[in-house]
């Protein structure tokens, strides 16, 4: 099986990446982290450019691409912690009115977390008793409520693409950092233990690519629990990796190291948990182990 990207998965990647960059590049972020809100301007814009109806067929007025396109296009979202309820948004296009056009923002209950509750026009899932809590990320606002919903296996592929995202763009953070500061002498790259941070953090990367982008192919919920796992230890592991390359500023307000890395806290505990798939890979070993041969 092929998973080498085609002419126009990498032009619709670029063109994302671009857009992203010019609406919500990091004097962007930086005033969102300062005056939290979902800025709708750029929500529409991101309907303009088809970003939630790329899975609607043409015929409903979507761009009519597939679950491997979509993939590409919220690990670009993740890679810039483009804030609001992406996924949801995304999955609502075709069902909900104006969530395709992204005239319309749509929320939904995930496990026991509904992320930008207040801000959404529409809410997917029973959201009755919903609770405020304190997020870790300050880009996320949450609400808990006391009923888990299932979660959806599209929605926890796209939020590990999101995840791998976010792990390249602090994988690339740290090789500029290692690159560019300097201690006795040299770049602090030149140093073994720094060598070796950066280069796990880009294995972890890339396994977590191949795993995310195989499943984005196959669809199957097995090949999506592994890419979720792999993706969250990417991130998650990537942001700590990068933070210690950074040294003492990399835990100031100023870095962005620690929005990756709270964003990458908040998205392993969305959806399915890490012990829930890990049982299921479990379970599913087991039953191959044991299935009789032909």
């Amino acid at each position: 099986m092929d998973f080498q990207l085609t002419d126009d998965q990498r032009a619709l990647r670029a063109g994302v990446r671009e857009l992203l960059d010019r609406r919500f590049g990091r004097e962007r972020l930086r005033a969102a982290v300062d005056s939290p809100g979902l800025d709708r301007a750029l929500w529409r814009e991101l309907g303009t450019a088809g970003f939630f109806a790329l899975r609607l067929p043409e015929a409903e007025g979507g761009v009519g691409l597939g679950l491997p396109e979509a993939v590409l296009a919220f690990e670009e979202a993740g890679r810039a912690l483009l804030p609001g309820p992406l996924v949801a948004t995304h999955l609502a296009a075709g069902e909900v009115p104006g969530a395709a056009t992204g005239e319309t923002v749509v929320a939904a209950v995930d496990g026991t977390l509904v992320e930008w509750l207040d801000a959404a026009d529409v809410v997917r899932g029973d959201a009755s008793g919903a609770v405020a809590m304190r997020s870790v990320d300050p880009l996320t606002p949450l609400h808990r409520v006391p009923r888990a919903a299932p979660t959806d296996p599209v929605a926890a592929l796209l939020t590990a693409a999101e995840q791998l995202g976010s792990a390249a763009r602090t994988c690339e953070l740290a090789v500029q950092h290692a690159r560019t500061r300097e201690q006795f002498g040299q770049p602090i790259g030149a140093f073994q233990a720094v060598k070796h941070l950066c280069s796990e953090m880009l294995v972890r990367v890339e396994v977590a690519r191949g795993a995310v982008y195989a499943a984005a192919v196959t669809g199957d919920p097995l090949d999506i629990a592994a890419a979720g796992l792999l993706a969250d230890e990417a991130a998650e592991r990537g942001a700590r990796d990068c933070l210690q390359v950074h040294g003492g500023m990399g835990f100031t307000w100023e870095s962005d190291v620690h929005l990756h890395l709270k964003r990458a806290w908040l998205r392993a505990r969305r959806g399915q948990s890490t012990a829930e798939a890990e049982e299921a890979l479990a379970e599913d070993l087991l039953v191959s182990a044991t299935a009789p041969r032909a």
